[in-house]
């Protein structure tokens, strides 16, 4: 486990909301003990401003396009606890980024001042939920829980990070040239990406794959 990090504790925000993201600021930076570091708005810019900032505590917006808070949770190495900033009280999405790995789980509607409180407590080695949001995650390790495991995809699973990266691109309507200049690579090579997703999801065109990227909610 982390060793209880000391004040000032460094932050980093992820949220897709420049607006709310600007707020947050705001709240902590009246707190003598907080330090804002960075900000980002999506997954990848997440996980290489953690990396480059070394914060104590990421504030992590759970719904985002790419994946959302799972996703940058999976991106992270050990060092920063997460906690889970979200509109959603929803169990299956508390129980879904604490499995990836946050150290607790607030809603939106929380104030500046119990937020900052959260922020140290996690820092300080506690995990901070509300309470029925508590009751969530311990009936979750109980298995008392009503939410399932999240199913195997081996289709899903089969694709490797640059076909991933392919499949969001088509899910989101990009053509292969598009995709090409997105990522820095050639047609051809798209072409071969492309290919192989759909061999790997056994899906038979485009059209479909695009459904099927879809209802596992890669986009």
């Amino acid at each position: 486990m982390t060793a209880p990090a000391a004040p000032p504790y460094r932050v980093f925000l992820v949220d897709d909301h420049a607006v709310f993201r600007s707020g947050v600021r705001a709240e902590l930076g009246r707190e003598p003990d907080m330090e804002i570091v960075g900000e980002a708005g999506g997954v990848a810019e997440a996980i290489a401003g953690v990396k480059a900032s070394r914060p104590h505590v990421v504030l992590l917006d759970v719904h985002m396009p790419d994946g959302g808070g799972v996703a940058v949770l999976r991106g992270l190495d050990p060092g920063p606890v997460c906690l889970a900033l979200s509109v959603s009280d929803a169990a299956e999405d508390v129980i879904a980024v604490i499995r990836a790995g946050a150290r607790g789980y607030v809603t939106k509607s929380i104030s500046g001042h119990e937020l900052a409180d959260g922020v140290r407590r996690v820092a300080g080695g506690d995990a901070v939920f509300g309470p029925r949001l508590a009751g969530f995650v311990l009936d979750s390790f109980t298995g008392r829980s009503s939410v399932p495991e999240p199913p195997l995809d081996p289709e899903l699973d089969s694709l490797t990070p640059r076909e991933l990266e392919v499949l969001r691109l088509l899910a989101r309507g990009y053509t292969y040239r598009e995709i090409a200049e997105e990522l820095f690579i050639s047609i051809k090579t798209v072409e071969t990406h492309a290919s192989n997703v759909l061999r790997k999801t056994q899906q038979s065109n485009r059209n479909a794959l695009t459904r099927w990227a879809h209802r596992r909610r890669i986009d």
